[in-house]
């Protein structure tokens, strides 16, 4: 699954400590999520989703074999 979160922070000027906190994760959970190494909860992606204020599929999308 790729995510477009380290550009929607990037657009923002947050850390990933800042958007860790704003969804109530870990940064390390954020880092995992980030460069796909943990794909996350459909909870955790909508609040990440809900933060950027973007529907779910802007910022997670499916790859071929997902």
């Amino acid at each position: 699954m790729k995510n477009t979160i380290k550009v929607e922070r990037a657009k923002l000027s947050i850390t990933q400590t800042d958007l860790a906190k704003a969804v109530g994760v870990s940064k390390q959970t954020i880092h995992s999520v980030e460069t796909g190494r943990f794909i996350p909860s459909s909870v955790l992606a909508m609040k990440i989703a809900r933060y950027f204020k973007l529907p779910v599929e802007e910022v997670f999308q499916l790859e071929e074999g997902d």
